[in-house]
């Protein structure tokens, strides 16, 4: 397992922002990261009513990060390479809220395509083994 040190660098989500609290598996495709973020008071996605599911694609999106990072870094990159997500596709939700989830989040990603220009990956975030979100994500480099 990795923990967040060992990857926080790696990404540009710093401070509480970097929601994800390890990593347990990653290889050439895919990522399986955890986070117990979603129960924090102080979340900075957290609203006057709670956190909303909808954040859940953060969560996907910033796995979506870390396993190209994790990769280039693999591949011999030496720095962390800029990318901006530029599209959320067929992101399913089936609950509401999160901050009322005990427990763990698993987030799963996995990369259907990448090159120089971006990468497109599919999610899939899930409580208690039960699927609470998924969805396809789109992210650019810009040159």
């Amino acid at each position: 397992m990795l923990a967040k040190a060992d990857f926080v660098a790696l990404v540009p989500h710093a401070g509480d922002m970097c929601l994800l609290d390890g990593v347990i598996a990653h290889d050439d495709t895919t990522i399986h990261a955890i986070s117990t973020s979603h129960v924090a008071p102080a979340h900075p996605l957290r609203g006057t009513s709670g956190l909303h599911a909808v954040h859940l694609a953060e969560y996907g999106a910033q796995a979506t990060a870390v396993h190209g990072a994790l990769h280039a870094k693999a591949n011999g990159a030496t720095q962390p390479r800029p990318g901006m997500l530029v599209s959320l596709r067929g992101v399913k939700l089936a609950v509401e809220r999160i901050d009322d989830l005990a427990g763990r989040l698993d987030v799963f990603a996995e990369c259907l395509l990448a090159d120089d220009a971006g990468a497109q990956y599919t999610f899939r975030i899930e409580h208690a083994g039960r699927e609470i979100a998924s969805g396809r994500a789109a992210v650019i480099h810009p040159a």
